[in-house]
């Protein structure tokens, strides 16, 4: 694939890479692709690491040792020119889950995990990472769930539905000056639920009337403002009425696509009942978020989110992968199915 910036171009190194994978080479190709300081930062409780031997040691190479035929497929990726360093990407990865991976129990089956990955590029080495990817999807599947029930839809989220995520040519400028004025507006109209409720944040004026929500899995997809609003962004408020961001974003557009991340994105006062079955302790909480969105007509028509929900339990004093251990004590330390 044929690419516009540099940025891009190391990112499909890392694409082929993790498309075909050959296990004995992974090491070494890491080493090519990213710089030996690289400053790594994942989900709970893979955490924060440096330099590509680490990124093998404590997270590809425990992930393929579960999943030995693992592939990564992106369906966005974005990023990367007039100087922009950083590249996103989204998609999931996908194989059969042979042996535990956390003490997820394995299944035998063919497993997803989505993620969101934003790295910094400068020359031809990756310099920073920022990852979520959707471990509590991985425990669903397995049947091992631990939290409480999704209020949205749990589903394989799928790609755009106009097929060029991958964004490859020179995009209009003025287009994408359209799409990041747009999704900041919309983040802008977020913040004022504080002075005036819902209906301040006007909603309607900056989403599709056929949005689709793709949330992480423990929140769950929704399509349309009325099922954004019931299945997510009503038990959120409602739960922690003061949340406000953190204002430590990297935003940036190509075309119709916007790519964020938060680390953290927001930060918040867990004071009411109403979010993920989470008590009102009066817990204060930071929150880490990568999206995408994709804007259409003006408007915005998907937007692809994911939360490290594990990292939010963590800070309330809640270890999701012991509870998860308790639940599947028949199913620990079994040995695969051959």
């Amino acid at each position: 694939m044929n690419t516009t910036s540099p940025q891009k171009a190391v990112i499909q190194q890392l694409h082929d890479v993790m498309y075909d994978i050959d296990a004995s080479e992974l090491p070494a190709r890491l080493s090519e692709l990213f710089a030996s300081d690289c400053d790594i930062h994942l989900a709970h409780p893979l955490g924060q690491m440096q330099g590509p031997q680490a990124l093998y040691e404590q997270a590809y190479g425990p992930l393929l040792a579960a999943i030995p035929d693992l592939e990564r497929r992106d369906y966005i990726m974005v990023g990367g020119e007039d100087s922009q360093p950083w590249v996103g990407c989204a998609g999931y990865y996908t194989g059969v889950f042979e042996r535990s991976w956390l003490d997820i129990p394995p299944t035998q089956h063919i497993v997803t995990m989505r993620y969101a990955e934003f790295f910094r590029v400068e020359g031809d080495r990756i310099v920073e990472m920022r990852a979520l990817w959707d471990i509590p999807e991985v425990m669903m599947q397995a049947n091992a769930w631990p939290m409480g029930p999704s209020l949205g839809r749990e589903l394989l989220v799928p790609g755009p539905a106009t097929q060029d995520g991958l964004v490859t040519s020179e995009q209009d400028k003025a287009r994408s000056a359209q799409s990041l004025t747009l999704v900041n507006d919309m983040l802008e109209g977020l913040g004022q639920y504080a002075e005036g409720g819902v209906e301040a944040m006007e909603l309607e004026r900056f989403w599709h009337p056929k949005m689709v929500w793709y949330g992480p899995a423990g929140i769950g997809s929704s399509r349309r403002v009325s099922g954004f609003r019931n299945w997510h962004q009503i038990p959120f408020l409602a739960g922690m009425p003061d949340r406000r961001s953190m204002e430590q974003d990297v935003m940036f557009a190509e075309g119709d696509y916007v790519g964020l991340f938060g680390w953290p994105a927001l930060q918040a006062t867990i004071s009411q009942d109403g979010w993920l079955g989470i008590a009102p302790s009066g817990q204060h909480v930071t929150i880490r978020s990568l999206d995408f969105w994709r804007c259409e007509g003006g408007r915005i028509r998907e937007n692809w989110v994911l939360v490290d929900l594990m990292d939010i339990y963590h800070q309330v004093g809640v270890d999701v992968l012991a509870r998860m251990r308790e639940l599947t004590p028949d199913r620990q330390a079994q040995p695969p199915r051959l």
